[in-house]
């Protein structure tokens, strides 16, 4: 491996028994500059980093950024056709529980990588230090550019979403209403300028405003689940429970299950959010695996359940299907209450809550930018690994994710299958860059040299026995949701129904790959590893 033109520090990485570790503990109650405790700070320092950002954050403020952007029960209303026309009722349950159990492996993976070390770049950062020497800086930097395509390709969905679905309250209210995609994307204009502004002028307030949404995040969950339970007939557990649909004519219900799942995997999908707001949160390698894992199970628990009542409290499955607002959820909340009024106000709390898990998405994809800028992994790294001082805000990133949210937008007006094929992408690549450091982190565990698998553990570890089963799982689902997120929703394609998302998923690392080979390998700073795993 080339390093002659990469600058480098280097520090030996100590076991747990290592007086060296134990400092680290030390001293958690002092703040830095930037209001990071001793802590933060050594572990920063640790891996050559400088704190740049403020730690704004404590466990609730950030539990509360990533319930809403995870948006787990709000998620399913706006992906739920997908999973209804390949799997029906039955299939949604079965398939949300798969997607709960497989994203707690994966996320329990990350956790414990995460309090490793604690760093906004997250998933390239891990890599960096887990995988052989003479890969460790290729896979780091083709990681990076995935992790960064998903967060940016997410940004433009959520945002989009929502912007959907206030065309459909719109419908839902006005009969002689024809959607546009022109007007959609002059609508998901204004809400990207709102979510810039929040993400900007209004940062220093960003925690307030997350806890404040976990509150409504809970609350509005109750607000649509009482009236939805209380006012619509409900249908019987055999309907809920045994009936599966394959309303894609794939050659097997099971296969149609397979192809279905994209609503539950949807739903869990960006908990690595927390990873990339890391270098924010106060005692990081501690806060960040815990509210991981919380936000996992919180709203696993609150999916789960509107979830159930929703599919008890279906009312007429065909007039869910064939709405002419687009949406399914619409018209369920429309014959539960049998009001226009009604629906339209708890259509209304999802699409805030969209709009709210857009906020923290465009923080996150903004950070993950930065972060690789900052390493040199980007095209201008320069400027966009630059903070702002006076706000301790990384805004040339923000200003570049929001040109790249109104780029993409102006794609849908000319077709909305190639803009849905961009942003399909979102899936595919989270995986990707998910499962490449827990088979790296496997790989160590399963092969325990005591000399090249010293790793640093962090104080949040599944341990020997356990770390390794969670790997394996984590490893079989993320394969099977990356799979299954490249096929489109019926077996009949065409043009519009054709899923893009492999092609543009292989484009992202063909292009990482040239782009490594001439410009990346010799600019990229990737971070710091021990100097005895070069020789590996």
């Amino acid at each position: 491996m080339d390093d002659k033109n990469v600058e480098m520090k280097s520090y030996g990485v100590p076991d747990d028994s290592d007086q060296s570790h134990q400092h680290v503990s030390e001293g958690t109650t002092t703040r830095g500059r930037r209001g990071g405790t001793a802590r933060d700070e050594q572990e920063m320092a640790y891996f050559g980093k400088e704190q740049q950002l403020k730690r704004n954050f404590g466990f609730w403020s950030i539990a509360g950024f990533v319930c809403s952007l995870l948006s787990t029960w709000e998620g399913l209303f706006a992906a739920f056709l997908y999973g209804f026309q390949n799997g029906g009722p039955a299939g949604l349950v079965y398939g949300f529980l798969f997607a709960w159990i497989g994203s707690l492996a994966v996320v329990a993976s990350l956790a414990e990588m995460a309090s490793m070390m604690p760093l906004s770049g997250g998933q390239y950062h891990w890599v960096s230090i887990l995988a052989p020497g003479r890969w460790a800086k290729f896979l780091s930097y083709t990681t990076g550019w995935l992790t960064v395509i998903a967060w940016q390709a997410g940004q433009a969905s959520v945002a989009f979403l929502a912007a959907s679905i206030i065309q459909g309250m719109v419908v839902l209210n006005h009969d002689s209403y024809v959607p546009t995609r022109w007007q959609g994307t002059l609508i998901f204009y204004a809400l990207i300028f709102v979510i810039v502004f929040i993400n900007t002028f209004l940062a220093r307030w960003l925690p307030k405003i997350e806890g404040l949404i976990l509150i409504f995040h809970v609350l509005g969950f109750f607000a649509i689940l009482i009236p939805l339970v209380y006012l619509a007939p409900h249908g019987s557990a055999k309907d809920v429970f045994v009936t599966f649909v394959n309303g894609g004519e794939w050659s097997s219900d099971g296969l149609s299950w397979f192809v279905g799942i994209v609503t539950g995997v949807f739903a869990f999908l960006g908990a690595d959010s927390a990873c990339h707001m890391s270098e924010e949160i106060h005692n990081a390698s501690t806060v960040v695996p815990n509210v991981m894992m919380f936000s996992l199970l919180l709203n696993g628990v609150l999916g789960f359940a509107m979830l159930i009542a929703v599919l008890f409290c279906l009312g007429s499955i065909d007039d869910a299907l064939a709405t002419p607002t687009g949406f399914p959820f619409i018209e369920i909340f429309l014959q539960a209450t049998n009001s226009t009024g009604g629906a339209t106000v708890m259509t209304c709390i999802v699409m805030l809550l969209m709009a709210a898990a857009a906020i923290g998405v465009m923080a996150t994809a903004s950070r993950m930018l930065w972060a690789f800028a900052r390493d040199n992994g980007v095209p201008f790294s320069n400027q966009l690994g630059r903070v702002h001082e006076p706000s301790a805000l990384p805004l040339y990133s923000i200003l570049v994710c929001t040109v790249t949210s109104l780029l993409l937008a102006l794609i849908n007006i000319g077709s909305s299958a190639a803009f849905n094929a961009i942003v399909s992408i979102t899936t595919a690549s989270f995986f990707t860059s998910y499962a490449i450091p827990t088979a790296l982190l496997l790989h160590k565990r399963l092969r325990n040299d005591p000399v090249k698998d010293n790793i640093h553990w962090g104080p949040w570890k599944m341990g020997p026995i356990l770390g390794p089963i969670v790997n394996v799982c984590a490893l079989i689902y993320s394969a099977i949701a990356m799979f299954f997120s490249f096929w489109p929703s019926t077996s009949t394609v065409t043009l519009q129904t054709m899923n893009w998302s492999a092609l543009i998923w292989g484009g992202v690392i063909i292009f990482s790959v040239v782009f490594y080979i001439f410009r990346g390998r010799h600019i990229y700073k990737w971070p710091i590893v021990d100097p005895i795993r070069r020789n590996q």
